[in-house]
């Protein structure tokens, strides 16, 4: 598959009713949920088991959307394949009162992966130039007035830029999924919380209030993703109205970034290698 095209361009404006929120192609159902997808999984589980072997470099996947769009659904079915032992998940919701007296990349830093292991972000730093812009919470950061001007949101960007570049630059890879739901896809998840009861404990009213900023949200993402999408921590906008279909093209992304890493297993020193056999005969003749 062509993941290329799927990728924010550098320093291109994006509007995001240029990208497609469903999939129409040849693929099935069946033959992502039988074939494609679990190979797939085998193939992340393997690469992380050399990441973490390693110990050199971590990884760090940040999911965006709106919401109902599948970002529970994609950790669930594209990344349970990964050693729990290596993988972390972290869900960025509201700001505490402690996060709050902190800068707002506070947080990101402390859910940041060892060397060797993967960071999963469920929401994230991100949620600083949507949630707070779109509903006007730079009051409630805490920071000085005189820092909020009509540069903010660029500043941010700057930042957060910035940020992610150190963490390249220091052996970290990013990948960045906005999952790009269609607004009529969205009522229909929302639908179903309310009239399957095995889905009630999904609904939140705030979802469907949220529903009303739709616009200003599209906007602020199209903002975000032309600023923040760089060659070494790009962008891909995954159409999400087909869950099976955004599921496997995360994971065929997450395999092109695997294969670039390229994780290798360490190998022993020549003097610890030359005393394999004689602990091997230890082990055999040991009753």
């Amino acid at each position: 598959m062509n993941t290329d095209k799927y990728r924010v361009k550098v320093g291109k404006k994006v509007k995001l009713q240029d990208f497609p929120t469903s999939y129409n192609g040849s693929l099935t159902k069946e033959e992502v949920y039988e074939q494609l997808l679990p190979a797939n999984q085998e193939k992340l589980a393997q690469y992380q088991e050399a990441l973490y072997a390693e110990n050199r470099r971590g990884l760090i996947i940040i999911l965006q959307a709106m919401d109902a769009a599948g970002k529970d659904g994609t950790i669930e079915h594209v990344f349970s394949a990964l050693n729990p032992q290596g993988t972390v998940v972290t869900p960025f919701k509201e700001p505490s009162d402690e996060e709050l007296d902190h800068d707002y990349l506070w947080r990101a830093f402390r859910a940041l992966p060892r060397r060797g292991n993967i960071a999963v972000f469920n929401r994230s730093h991100y949620e600083d130039v949507l949630v707070t812009r779109v509903h006007n919470l730079l009051p409630k950061q805490q920071i000085p007035e005189f820092l909020v001007d009509d540069q903010i949101w660029n500043r941010r960007f700057r930042e957060i830029s910035n940020f992610e570049q150190y963490l390249t630059d220091n052996g970290f890879t990013i990948v960045k999924f906005f999952l790009h739901i269609s607004k009529e896809e969205q009522k229909q998840r929302l639908l179903a919380r309310i009239e399957e009861e095995e889905k009630n404990w999904k609904f939140s009213a705030s979802d469907v209030s949220e529903r009303r900023y739709w616009s200003e949200y599209q906007e602020a993402y199209e903002d975000l993703l032309a600023h923040t999408s760089t060659e070494s921590c790009p962008w891909y906008v995954i159409p999400a109205d087909r869950k099976w279909f955004s599921r496997y093209l995360v994971s065929e992304i997450m395999v092109d970034v695997f294969e670039k890493i390229d994780p290798q297993f360490p190998e022993l020193p020549p003097e610890e290698k030359a005393h394999l056999e004689r602990w091997k005969e230890v082990l055999e003749n040991d009753d």
